[in-house]
């Protein structure tokens, strides 16, 4: 069997592994038993423990950011671009969901250097949905007067709800990625179209005789 193969049926095995045991109480030779190999092999391909769930991370966040970005079609409206990417975003979640518990819950408890891995690929994600969010202001008015702090921050607003919410529905039974995608979008999209027309939300002033805090 050629390396390559044999090396993606070892971290198929690593992926379902972590994410179901977590790095911590996941062995080697669990891995290893599931890849149909020995643990030797399983070092002498992927290193150390450590190692291998490093490259796990990084194959499952390579491929939820290539999801989420061939999901979103170009040349649609904004907000069609927004509910396509977030429909392959919960699509990917759920039909992998020990890569995405690898990723959303195993990598950021277990510090540095797995942490910065996720934070890398979230970084990646929401710069993708800050085009988007800056795109339907644009499509809103020419001129548009949402500031570039505004715009990044909504777009870790959004970012930040759709992990829990995949994490939400994955372990919610008969939830579906279409419902998880347009709760999102029915939690968001109102918001976000008010706020690029002008009519943003405003906290109300301080009470009469209030020191206003």
């Amino acid at each position: 069997m050629p390396r390559a193969v044999r090396e993606q049926q070892m971290m198929d095995a690593a992926v379902q592994t972590f994410g179901q045991r977590g790095y911590r109480a996941a062995s080697m030779d669990e891995i290893a038993e599931l890849a149909g190999v020995s643990k030797p092999l399983v070092y002498l391909y992927l290193n150390s423990k450590e190692e291998l769930f490093t490259a796990c991370i990084r194959r499952e966040a390579k491929a939820l950011v290539e999801a989420v970005r061939a999901g979103a079609e170009p040349g649609l409206p904004a907000d069609r671009q927004l509910w396509s990417g977030l429909r392959a975003f919960f699509t990917h979640t759920a039909e992998h969901p020990d890569g995405w518990a690898v990723l959303h819950r195993q990598a950021r408890t277990h510090g540095e250097p797995f942490a910065d891995e996720v934070t890398a690929m979230r970084d990646e994600i929401v710069a993708f949905v800050t085009e988007l969010i800056g795109a339907a202001a644009r499509e809103a008015h020419h001129d548009p007067a949402l500031p570039d702090r505004d715009v990044s921050g909504l777009a870790q607003a959004l970012v930040g709800a759709a992990e829990s919410l995949a994490g939400w529905a994955n372990e919610t039974p008969g939830v579906s990625a279409k419902e998880a995608a347009a709760t999102l979008m029915n939690f968001s999209w109102a918001g976000l179209e008010n706020l690029m027309n002008g009519r943003p939300w405003q906290p109300p002033g301080p009470a009469r005789g209030g020191s206003g805090r």
